[in-house]
């Protein structure tokens, strides 16, 4: 176990100037606060933060974060509180020790809803101080370091959270080295056998070709010389993960891999990147199509370099990475090569000149503007392990603003990087000029322009072809906004009905001072309420106006009697008999009348679908609110009805209100008797499509020897055009009956 002498001077190599009090302090404090606690290893505890430091001072971090290393298991494993380590330390490092600190006592429904808290704690502590993901990353390269102490069942859920979360969230700080140690240990516990055979192929390989590297290098290292450029050169090998996932992603086997070597060429300046270029592409031929330039356009992990593939020496394919020295660091070490808490006079000069220098810390704190979103803890994960994932393409804006966007993006994933406001009205692109669909997979270099429409609203299907977080909360959201909307607009055109039928006017500030009584957080809230079911007109007139009684008929049990008599109850109990014209069933439910909601269609602003057996244009119809689904709408004779008897305040008065611009067909349910021999079921399509009626669906009930029962789904106009089809097939001499379902 490193002294602590042996800490400080670490720090002090590199960091002269270096406060050696705090870290004596951090040292000796987390020393006795862990005590005689012990690892699943048997060694004692505290020899972890202390492994956890250690690897900061390869980072070359200042003793801030060092000292936080030391600190970073106290509050919760021990008897440590913050404000004891705020008066010892100072509130900073207080705060980035707490920000470290896992949420053990929340209770959560599941481990994954755990992780997501976790996860969310952390980026929130990283948006205040990077150095927070830093200490995060090393305490947890050395728990994979020794995780072969855990239990088996515990080291495959900490192995899995690893490549999950946290190797491709330091990828995404560009720092590559940890990124790839945490694969590869990773990777031996999630999926041994391939570690095992990938790891030892590869040591074969190195064997073979160990001469041939050496050769490369010393040729490279010689030629650059001649034109008077210092480089050093080295040949690396492919990590083992980093083979299995080239193999699993392109479908192919080692043998077939061309990039299993690759040499870093390191040169003084950028200008010597570029030159260092031309050289090795006039010396060997270039592969087509293996050059990209990450210098002149950084990826956004901030990485800076020159890629390309050459055939070299033995005719053998070689990948060369040219860039320079502070290129290298930052590539190696991404945000920790930053020095700007060695360079700048304070910590908040430091986090504001970080964020403006480093596109990863950037892309950082627009993954962390999730969490105002209100997605729950799952979605979130889900989003943030979206953006870790993935690599990238670049685009521009038609004024040449560039947008970095994960592979596979489609332009839905452009507009929302671009706002969230463009993204929600928009409506259609243009890539390279050209109008393409939406969910069209953008390239690299790809001019993308987004067409939007004042008061569009992004379609939910959208979700499924996004790919990037952003969007599909965005689109989400958009969503549920949207749905509110809808169930917001229909709760108050029911209000406005019940208040009128009862001789009131509905108001809504008369509905303000009442929020709170009947349970909503504001107006919208409770209409939406109305809307979807979850709350009663009448209880709302009610509130409004206590003194109201309701003395009318309040609603009738819509069956006729064998001689076409309506019974109505009133709200006493009586029971009436009405006639039953198309009149008196009108004046009192779903007559149409001037309180009536419009009906236009499934599709429209409301929610509004239809029962099982259709309705038309034509038909007499009545509304039932289904609880959280909206309006079903019935023809007035349905015997659907009548499970509605005893439940009034579900019946809402509707009519139609169609535009005939619209063209817009309907449901309607019919079942007819056939004659069972070939050509009928060809006959009775034929002269459905010959009426411009459409068959959404059909289905066998009963088939006998001589005659077949169906039922037909149609999609029909209106009331005259469902007769005229129905006539039509009575006219045929293979129908021996034809009815409308309920009609």
């Amino acid at each position: 176990m490193m002294r602590q002498y042996e800490l400080v001077e670490r720090v002090a190599a590199y960091k002269p100037d270096l406060d050696e009090a705090l870290l004596n302090r951090a040292y000796v404090y987390a020393m006795q606060k862990h005590g005689a606690q012990k690892r699943a290893s048997g060694d004692p505890y505290f020899s972890h933060p202390l492994e956890v430091a250690a690897i900061l001072t390869q980072m070359h971090l200042d003793e801030a974060t060092v000292a936080v290393a030391l600190l970073h298991d106290t509050i919760e494993d021990t008897d440590a509180t913050r404000k004891e380590i705020d008066q010892l330390f100072g509130p900073k490092i207080g705060q980035l020790v707490e920000g470290l600190t896992k949420l053990k006592r929340l209770d959560l429904v599941s481990k994954k809803a755990a992780q997501a808290e976790n996860l969310r704690k952390l980026l929130l502590a990283i948006a205040d101080d990077i150095r927070v993901l830093l200490v995060k990353l090393a305490d947890r390269l050395h728990n994979m370091r020794t995780l072969g102490h855990m239990a088996p069942e515990k080291r495959a859920r900490i192995a899995q959270e690893t490549m999950d979360i946290y190797a491709p969230l330091a990828g995404r700080m560009g720092m590559q080295d940890m990124r790839e140690e945490l694969e590869n240990l990773a990777f031996r516990h999630v999926n041994l056998e391939a570690f095992e055979t990938i790891s030892q192929r590869l040591a074969e390989l190195r064997d073979r070709h160990a001469d041939r590297i050496a050769a490369i290098e010393r040729d490279l290292t010689e030629r650059l010389a001649e034109s008077g450029i210092e480089a050093k050169v080295y040949g690396r090998q492919k990590k083992p993960y980093s083979v299995f996932s080239k193999m699993q992603r392109k479908a192919l086997s080692l043998e077939q891999l061309s990039d299993i070597f690759g040499f870093r060429v390191i040169v003084t300046t950028e200008e010597e990147c570029y030159r260092t270029l031309g050289i090795v592409h006039r010396t060997w031929p270039m592969v087509p199509g293996r050059f990209k330039d990450y210098i002149s356009t950084p990826k956004q992990n901030d990485y800076r370099s020159l890629h390309t593939t050459i055939v070299g020496p033995s005719r053998q394919r070689v990948e060369l990475q040219i860039r320079t020295q502070q290129m290298h660091e930052i590539a190696e070490y991404g945000v920790a090569a930053h020095s700007v808490y060695k360079d700048l006079g304070s910590e908040e000069d430091a986090r504001v000149h970080l964020s403006k220098d480093s596109n990863a810390y950037g892309w950082l704190r627009r993954t962390i503007e999730l969490l105002a979103t209100g997605d729950n803890p799952e979605e979130f994960l889900e989003h943030t392990k979206l953006e870790l994932f993935q690599d990238q393409v670049f685009c521009f804006t038609p004024k040449g603003q560039l947008i970095a966007l994960p592979r596979g993006a489609t332009p839905i994933d452009f507009a929302y990087a671009v706002h969230t406001e463009i993204g929600d009205s928009c409506v259609g692109c243009k890539i390279d000029g050209r109008i393409m669909p939406v969910m069209t997979e953008l390239a690299n270099g790809d001019e993308v322009e987004i067409i939007r429409a004042k008061g569009a609203t992004p379609p939910q299907a959208w979700e499924t072809i996004a790919v990037t977080g952003k969007a599909r909360a965005a689109i989400r959201r958009a969503t549920r906004a949207s749905i509110r909307r809808q169930y917001s607009g229909l709760g108050q055109q029911i209000l406005e009905r019940t208040f009128a039928r009862s001789g009131k006017t509905f108001s809504r500030d008369a509905l303000k001072p009442l929020i709170g009584k009947l349970g909503h957080r504001d107006i919208e809230d409770a209409l939406a309420a109305v809307g979807r079911g979850e709350l009663s007109s009448t209880d709302v007139l009610k509130a409004v106006h206590p003194d109201y009684q309701d003395s009318r008929i309040t609603k009738p049990i819509p069956r006729r009697d064998e001689e076409g008599w309506f019974n109505l109850r009133t709200a006493a109990g009586m029971i009436f008999r009405v006639p039953g014209r198309p009149k008196a069933r009108e004046k009192e439910r779903g007559g149409g009348g001037a309180n009536a909601i419009p009906i236009r269609g499934v599709g429209g602003e409301m929610p509004v679908h239809f029962g099982p057996d259709g309705a038309v244009p034509g038909d007499r119809i009545v509304g039932i609110i289904e609880p959280g689904k909206g309006i079903t709408i019935y023809p007035i004779q349905s015997p659907a009805l009548t499970a509605y008897d005893e439940q009034p305040d579900r019946w809402v008065d509707v009519r139609w209100d169609i535009d005939a611009a619209l063209k817009n067909r309907f449901p309607a349910r019919i079942m007819l008797s056939a004659i069972n021999e070939p050509g009928s079921l060809a006959e009775i399509a034929e002269t459905i499509a010959v009426n411009d009626a459409n068959i959404h669906n059909l289905s066998m009930v009963s088939t006998a020897p001589d005659f077949t029962k169906m039922v037909i789904e149609l999609e029909v106009w209106d009331l005259a055009h469902l007769n005229r089809t129905l006539k039509q097939l009575r006219a045929k001499d293979c129908i021996s009956e034809v009815s409308r379902v309920n009609g």
